[in-house]
């Protein structure tokens, strides 16, 4: 049987999905600083200069550059960027060269790159792992870095004002930061809190190339709308510990925004309003269920199934838009329900990774060598998996079903899907997020499955992940008229939208 894990993390977020794992976070970027006490040799000096590849993981390809260079004491030093990840300059781990071979361990993240250096086509062709996942990388050596072209980013300076803030969670007992934008014009306006999806995101909820909370901010900003974007706990300048957060840490995170927002003399505090994307479509109406300061949300491929459903589904439809055939795709689903099955029943953590391993460990030894490899599995790696799916946020998460909180909100809700979102099947789950406002007696809500869209809100082909950092649209300007046209109709003028 052969097995490939291709359960993907339910968000696409700085770790592009891959796994069930949530094991690569795809916004990883690595900066090499290579040991002092090397000298200049003909190899180094060839080095000199910048180096791009791509890794492809699991269709998903990611830039990689890393730029070489001597620093003052005459040591080769080098930097790696992530074009589309918008990231440069990252730091440190060590390299080897012994001859033409090259190897770098990046020893915090699990990561090691070894590659053989060709002169003569000028590449380094070589293997990028970590964790479970190991894919080839080449290297090409190139004059200039292409850059990528994001036409709907703005750029200053701009027709409103915008100020760093900072507010506690004194729940939590954390500071977070980020940036509150308000109309140029006028005295107190309505406001919407951002809130980004899975993995570790900062205020833009930058991710390949793209910063689509920047976007939205900005042509909210425009219509006259306020907005509250910050960086996740732990991230960019917001304090705390963002690997032992779960969805409903991130919840408390909200209130806190919230209510900073309520002292603010430039709020109307009777329409304040939140903004979620992916996970955050699932944060949104946990806050909006409990808080009565929320006036309206906007989930933007918010969840309306549980985790584990949503997982499931989204783990089918990457692999078969990536061309998987369909025994893989239903091994790969029966291997991943034992899991969930597993960490189901039992609660246990000892308990439960001892019974996952020996699933994992009966299994593997069922595949060839070349499945092994193709794959991904080992003995060796087995224990980094089940770290991972019995991390606090991850058991959360699959196990939380959004329908008990979308049930309880009263507010003005608008959600909105891409017909070809491949993370969050747009037709089951806006049915289930009405469903179940309709529960709650909601009355004022619309739903909307938009044509032609990804998970990202962008015009696509496939609605692959693969896709997302190659296009140069960040989010499509009619979503955003959309949302902007709703908020003021429902929200500041009052109207319940009839379909």
């Amino acid at each position: 049987m052969k097995i490939i894990i291709t359960f993907t993390t339910y968000f696409i977020r700085m770790k592009t999905i891959i796994t069930i794992l949530k094991i690569i976070t795809i916004n990883l970027i690595l900066l090499f600083i290579f040991d002092n006490n090397l000298r200049a040799q003909t190899t180094e000096k060839f080095l000199i200069g910048n180096w791009m590849g791509k890794i492809d993981i699991q269709g998903t390809k990611l830039s990689v550059v890393i730029r070489f260079n001597f620093n003052e004491k005459d040591s080769l030093i080098a930097v790696m960027d992530s074009p589309d990840q918008g990231a440069k300059d990252i730091p440190v781990s060590k390299l080897t060269l012994r001859n033409d071979s090259v190897f770098i361990r990046l020893k915090q993240l699990n990561v090691t790159i070894g590659g053989l250096l060709n002169k003569k086509d000028s590449t380094i062709n070589g293997t990028f792992k970590q964790s479970i996942v190991s894919c080839p990388l080449i290297l090409k050596k190139v004059e200039k870095v292409p850059t990528l072209n994001r036409p709907q980013e703005p750029k200053p300076p701009y027709p409103y004002k915008v100020t760093e803030v900072s507010f506690k969670n004194t729940k939590d007992s954390i500071t977070l930061a980020g940036t509150l934008t308000l109309p140029e014009k006028g005295d107190k306006f309505p406001v919407v809190i951002m809130i980004t999806g899975s993995g570790p995101q900062n205020r833009d909820e930058e991710l390949l190339g793209h910063k689509p909370f920047l976007v939205i901010a900005d042509y909210l900003t425009r219509q006259g709308i306020a907005v509250l974007r910050y960086d996740d706990r732990g991230i960019g300048k917001s304090k705390g510990d963002f690997t032992k957060a779960t969805s409903f840490d991130f919840a408390n995170d909200v209130e806190a925004a919230i209510n900073y927002l309520k002292q603010h003399p430039n709020i109307d505090v009777t329409k304040i309003g939140l903004i979620g994307h992916s996970e955050g479509g699932l944060i949104a109406p946990i806050v909006a269920s409990r808080n009565k300061d929320v006036n309206f949300i906007v989930l933007l491929a918010g969840p309306g199934l549980s985790g584990y459903q949503i997982i499931l589904k989204q783990s089918a439809l990457i692999s078969r838009a990536e061309g998987t055939d369909e025994k893989t795709i239903k091994d790969n689903n029966k291997f991943s329900e034992k899991i969930y099955k597993i960490l189901k029943d039992e609660p246990d953590n000892t308990k439960a990774g001892k019974e996952i391993k020996e699933y994992y460990l009966k299994e593997i030894k069922k595949l060839s060598k070349e499945e092994k490899e193709k794959s991904g599995l080992s003995e060796a790696n087995a224990d980094i998996m089940i770290t991972q799916v019995t991390s606090k946020w991850f058991r959360t998460f699959l196990f939380t079903d959004p329908q008990p909180y979308l049930s309880k909100v009263k507010c003005a809700v608008l959600a909105l899907n891409g017909e070809k979102d491949l993370q969050v099947p747009p037709d089951e789950d806006l049915a289930a997020i009405e469903s179940a406002l309709k529960k709650a007696g909601n009355t004022n809500y619309k739903t909307l499955k938009l044509p032609g869209l990804n998970h990202l809100f962008q015009h696509c082909t496939n609605g692959s992940p693969s896709e997302y950092s190659t296009i140069e649209e960040t989010i499509s300007p009619e979503v955003l008229k959309i949302i902007s046209e709703w908020i003021h109709r429902t929200v500041i003028q009052g109207m319940i939208i009839e379909d």
